[in-house]
């Protein structure tokens, strides 16, 4: 995988809370997430159902407004049919 591949599949949640030199444990600690819920969100493992006192949470601690909450959590995922460079990956 390449480093810009990499970037597309990374997740909005952990960028934001690697802009604030935050661990995982940190952001889920101070918004009250279960470690392993906040994880599994971040890496895509379970779809988020974030309650609204945790979205709240998520805000404050990030420093953004709710409008700014990416809707997705997780990875973005690229398929092969949206990257043409992954079709000649194999090759």
């Amino acid at each position: 995988m390449t480093k810009k591949q990499s970037k597309e599949a990374e997740s909005p949640l952990k960028i934001l809370r690697e802009q604030l030199n935050l661990t995982q444990e940190e952001l889920a600690r101070q918004c009250r997430i279960p470690l392993r819920t906040y994880v599994r969100w971040e890496t895509g493992e379970a779809t988020p159902r974030p309650t609204i006192p945790q979205v709240k949470a998520l805000c404050r601690e990030l420093g953004i407004p709710i409008e700014e909450l990416p809707d997705q959590l997780g990875p973005v995922r690229v398929s092969a049919k949206d990257n043409p460079r992954s079709q000649s990956d194999d090759d």
